[in-house]
């Protein structure tokens, strides 16, 4: 029989902290919590779109698809990014499929970060992003967005605090825009900042781009590769989930110039190899929707943000409006709470209504400030019960 000390994970995942979205979900599902945690539709995305799925299993598409991916969802791929973004790839050589933008993000660290490497990061940064610098053994180099205050009305950063992260042995920096958790969409001279400091120290860019056709007010999100000098040092990541509603399909992609597509392919020929054939081609199909599917998307999720950020100052809450991506973040200093963990934990099982605390994206919880995450990708009798649950009960530490 072997020793129970011999049977335990590598040092490289026991550093590693559970994801707070299976926490929360979980505590959710036993609270009986209407759950605005994890950001996940809880509708389905375009019939015409799983009809697509259903004839791609239906006439045979059920063997792997090359690595790369399907040839005509990277064909796709080339044309929506030519015809959203501006940015031209060609999709033999400069595109590949993953299975999400969440693979993409690890296999793209994991071809180009070695031991010892920094990469640079806006905080709070999505889990995985750190997960995936600590298991390639590069040292993440944390930029802190601050706050919507009295003197700036939107999320920021010190643009010195971001010259300071970067340095001879930065390699990538990890761009999220618009932004999860905060909402934030980088601005013109934010983003040729970025662009300024990659080309100085030679760095590659790896931009996530998952919520950008989800902005609001006028906004509009810009892709870092249509910068000048960025399209030979840019991956962009994206994928199918949030544009069309269908997160159990993990379907993502990286493109950018061949030499970085490769890095990518590298790393993932081994992780997933290939991602579920059918949905590559219904994917595809979802791609080619016309202009009014997009212009419609935009509309209705400005619609459910609305329909949030009234139930949330009507519960007492002062909500910051997000600019782009499905979430909106909520200052809970001065309830009792001795942070935002413990604020949404009692939330969720006195109150019943699931959040996720904004610390989880911290490198030192200890540095977050207490604010709560709420997601609005939810149908309208959800966020309806949410806001009756958060009407009726007091949100305070202590109360009954």
């Amino acid at each position: 029989m072997v020793a129970s000390s011999a049977v335990q994970a590598s040092g490289r995942v026991r550093a590693l902290q559970p994801t707070v979205f299976s926490e929360f979900s979980a505590l959710a599902a036993r609270a009986g919590a209407v759950n605005l945690g994890q950001g996940f539709p809880d509708f389905d995305g375009p019939e015409v779109v799983r009809e697509a799925a259903v004839a791609a299993l239906r006439r045979g598409e059920n063997q792997y698809a090359p690595g790369l991916g399907a040839p005509a969802l990277r064909q796709a791929i080339s044309e929506h990014a030519r015809r959203f973004l501006g940015v031209t790839v060609d999709p033999d050589t400069e595109v590949v499929v993953t299975c999400g933008a969440t693979e993409a993000i690890f296999d793209a660290v994991q071809g180009l970060v070695d031991p010892g490497d920094e990469v640079v990061a806006f905080e709070p940064v999505y889990d995985s992003y750190a997960a995936s610098v600590a298991m390639a053994g590069g040292v993440l180099r944390p930029v802190t967005l601050q706050p919507p205050d009295t003197a700036v009305p939107r999320w920021w950063f010190d643009p010195a605090e971001l010259e300071a992260a970067f340095g001879p042995r930065t390699r990538v920096v990890l761009l999220n825009t618009p932004h999860n958790p905060t909402g934030k969409v980088f601005t013109a001279p934010e983003l040729e900042q970025v662009a300024g400091l990659a080309r100085r120290w030679n760095a590659v860019a790896v931009v996530d781009e998952v919520y950008g056709h989800l902005v609001y007010d006028g906004v509009e999100h810009r892709s870092l590769a249509g910068l000048p000098g960025m399209a030979e040092r840019t991956l962009t990541v994206s994928s199918g989930a949030k544009t069309f509603g269908f997160t159990g399909w993990k379907v993502g992609w990286a493109m950018g110039p061949r030499p970085l597509r490769d890095a990518v392919l590298q790393a993932h020929q081994y992780v997933t190899f290939a991602v579920p054939t059918p949905l590559q081609h219904a994917v595809a199909a979802a791609l080619r929707l016309p202009d009014a599917y997009f212009v419609e998307l935009q509309a209705d999720y400005a619609r459910r943000r609305g329909k949030l950020l009234g139930a949330l100052d009507e519960a007492g809450l002062v909500p910051w409006a997000p600019e782009g991506a499905y979430f909106a973040c909520v200052d809970v200093t001065g309830r009792g709470f001795a942070n935002d963990d413990a604020f949404c934990r009692d939330l969720t099982t006195r109150v019943g209504v699931a959040a996720i605390p904004l610390s989880a994206f911290y490198v030192d919880r200890a540095r977050a400030p207490c604010v709560a995450r709420f997601a609005f990708c939810k149908a309208d009798a959800t966020l309806d019960e949410a806001a009756r649950r958060l009407r009726a009960t007091e949100l305070r530490a202590g109360a009954g």
